[in-house]
């Protein structure tokens, strides 16, 4: 094949106990799905599940000791934090049902959906996309991603995140709106989930924002912890 320029490098994710990498095909995100920040965000309820999308290269995976450094993203005064369980899809597929969606479980991981708040609530106010405020540049750091198969009782795990040591989001997964295998079916409905998708799947109730210099540590029990630091 005869490109026009060099194609870009695949972005991937660490994989706990093996040299072997995770390709990222896709990011999907759950908005408001966990009830408690649904609140804080001025939502209640059990609304439909909703989705946006990231780019694939806005992940940025964590080097050694699950460590990543971050710019201080552009444009924006109010850089907020929200921690996420990642779910990594190994298996694609259309119209998963819910009770058969830990067959296309990779892995799961911990993430941060980074958001610019300042311009995300600007574009709400004036009915237009806010993919500006989700979609940019180093806005989906990922610690590595521990399979399926040795990540314990996910649906049960603490969920937390500090900044500077001092505690912001606590909560378990426990409290999802939408269950993993829900989410896996309502999405897989609209697309066709393939190999390397990441979905994240919703922070809970803490979210705010961060500055320059400031170490965000993140964790979900029973996988690899992430920390980013805000360049």
């Amino acid at each position: 094949m005869n490109l026009v320029f060099e194609a870009p490098a695949v972005p991937t994710v660490a994989v706990v106990g093996t040299d072997a990498r995770f390709p990222v095909h896709r990011i999907y995100c759950v908005g408001r799905n966990y009830a408690e920040h649904a609140k804080e965000m001025g939502f209640t309820g059990r609304e439909p599940p909703f989705f946006f999308m990231k780019p694939a290269d806005a992940v940025v995976p964590a080097g050694a000791g699950g460590a990543v450094t971050i710019p201080y993203a552009t444009l924006t005064s109010n850089l907020h934090h929200e921690v996420e369980l990642v779910v990594a899809i190994g298996t694609g597929g259309a119209s998963i049902p819910a009770a058969r969606a830990h067959e296309h479980i990779f892995g799961y991981a911990v993430g941060l959906d980074m958001t610019r708040r300042d311009l995300q609530n600007d574009m709400k106010k004036q009915g237009r996309p806010w993919c500006i405020g989700k979609g940019f540049d180093h806005s989906a750091p990922i610690g590595a991603i521990t399979r399926a198969t040795e990540a314990g009782t996910i649906e049960q795990a603490a969920i937390a995140l500090t900044v500077n040591g001092q505690p912001r989001q606590s909560s378990r997964v426990d409290q999802l709106i939408w269950t993993i295998g829900e989410v896996i079916e309502h999405l897989s409905a609209a697309w066709t989930l393939q190999p390397g998708d990441l979905i994240y799947t919703g922070t809970p109730e803490g979210v705010g924002a961060v500055v320059k210099g400031d170490r965000i540590e993140a964790r979900v029990d029973g996988l690899a912890p992430l920390t980013v630091v805000v360049a």
